[in-house]
């Protein structure tokens, strides 16, 4: 199959897959915030949420990326199963003893992410989330490693919609604290069984090789540092706005970052298909410049979306919240553009993976980190919330030059001159945005048009040479 029809098609059916997934949530969330009788309910169901993510990732420990590596190593069904049984296996061992200790120590994770120990039932409902969402990502993956697109659309479309027709009705019935994080837990348990059911015959306990686990682990081990990190980029603040400043005000930020988080739905159409295009063309002889140029479209494509919720999030955020809430438009821009350069950095760092040497992600990635745990510490005391959100794109900023430079230095990516104008022009219209129209709409659309226009003509050429090739095809 033609590289470039791969990697649209699966962009398009797996990307659609899962933003349907994300975007149903996020239509929700000014209902939601209207159900609940203050900013402190919504604050704690995300940062059930957080407390999850936190979990997940030792639950998981990367044996998620390490079955799709692993999968395609053989053009062998035997061994597909093999890798899909052994991974499973191991899952399940570590989600068990992960859902044991957090039930254990639920007096202390309730007083670290929900600021008081009263919230011990938030942490059990944690733990049940923490265990069906790490199982069902091993026994979902069949479905995504075989192009079972329609599939997928139908299961990322059902899972959400039930969730909320669990936790609506809850809500209107008072239950604002618990009501979120109890319809997740269903909810996932639900999508679980059905993928048990569709992908049953990939898994049988006794197709276990100890062998082939050591072999996966070598990849996954090494990614369990990454996981925490992304966690501290996109949790970690929230934890630290609830004990710096208070919960309600982490409830404004969740808020913020929902919207804001909306460049989540290009991230994971982006990345519902970046995987299978990856590892299956890993081989192609132009292999390092195919991906350099998706890492700089994707940027540009990222730079622009951004520069319109910078223009518009003040005016959406007056539409769409009550006035409790609606401090949280000025973190919205910050966190769209956060997770696109996330989405940057996996798109460069899959170098690292493709030639099996995983370490260095955690390496780089720990440098923006540690710089954003830092300016954590300094911003949130001096701009709030704002603080939060600047630390985080910073962090992901760090990231990703590091990244990229020593991807050049190793003759595995390829960074043009023009990227590098185009970052620039990015930076500095997000400084006047934030100095001269951060609330004036008229004024910051016409820079968003212009820095848009800058971006355009950079990469004019590549545009016209793809609508070319998409016309001729």
């Amino acid at each position: 199959m033609n590289k470039q029809k791969l990697f649209v098609e699966n962009f398009v059916i797996y990307g659609l897959g899962g933003i349907i997934s994300k975007i149903i949530p996020l239509i929700m969330v000014p209902i939601v915030t209207r159900l609940m009788s203050d900013t402190t309910y919504f604050g704690l169901s995300d940062l059930s949420n957080t407390a999850v993510s936190f979990a997940s990732a030792f639950a998981v420990m990367g044996m998620y990326d390490a079955m799709y590596r692993m999968f395609f190593e053989k053009d062998d069904e035997g061994h597909k199963k093999k890798v899909c049984s052994t991974a499973l296996f191991f899952t399940l061992t570590t989600s068990l003893l992960v859902f044991i200790v957090m039930l254990s120590a639920r007096g202390w994770i309730a007083g670290f992410f929900f600021g008081d120990r009263q919230y011990t039932e938030i942490v059990y409902l944690s733990a049940m989330a923490t265990l069906v969402g790490a199982t069902n990502n091993i026994i979902s993956a069949p479905t995504r490693m075989q192009n079972q697109r329609k599939i997928f659309l139908i299961t990322n479309t059902i899972g959400p919609l039930l969730s909320y027709m669990i936790s609506v009705p809850m809500l209107l019935k008072g239950y604002y604290a618990i009501a979120l994080p109890l319809a997740a837990a269903v909810s996932g348990l639900t999508m679980e069984i059905v993928f048990g059911a569709l992908n049953r015959r990939w898994f049988d306990l006794r197709r276990l090789d100890f062998k082939l686990l050591g072999q996966m682990l070598a990849i996954a081990v090494p990614l369990l540092p990454n996981f925490l990190i992304y966690w501290i980029f996109n949790s970690c603040d929230k934890v630290m706005i609830t004990n710096m400043i208070g919960i309600g005000a982490a409830g404004i930020y969740s808020v913020g970052s929902k919207l804001g988080h909306a460049s989540q739905l290009i991230y994971t159409a982006f990345a519902g298909g970046w995987q299978f295009f990856a590892f299956s063309t890993m081989k192609e002889e132009n292999q390092v410049e195919s991906n350099s140029r998706i890492f700089e479209y994707l940027g540009i494509i990222s730079f622009i979306a951004a520069a319109f919720v910078c223009t518009w999030s003040y005016p959406i955020y007056r539409f769409l919240f009550t006035e409790d809430y609606l401090g949280g438009y000025i973190v919205a821009p910050y966190l769209f553009l956060a997770p696109l350069l996330q989405m940057l950095f996996q798109v460069a760092c899959n170098q690292f993976l493709i030639v099996k040497k995983t370490w260095p992600n955690m390496f780089i990635l720990s440098v923006g980190a540690v710089v954003n745990i830092i300016m954590n510490y300094i911003l949130i005391p001096i701009l709030g919330i704002e603080g939060a959100a600047v630390a985080t794109l910073m962090g992901y900023i760090v990231s990703d030059i590091v990244c990229t430079i020593v991807l050049c230095r190793m003759k595995l990516m390829v960074v043009s001159g023009r990227f590098i104008a185009a970052s620039v022009s990015m930076a500095l219209f997000m400084i006047v945005w934030r100095i001269s129209f951060s609330s004036n709409v008229v004024g910051g659309t016409m820079g968003a048009m212009a820095v848009s226009a800058i971006l355009i003509a950079f990469y004019r050429k590549d545009i016209v040479k793809l609508v070319h090739m998409t016309k001729t095809k």
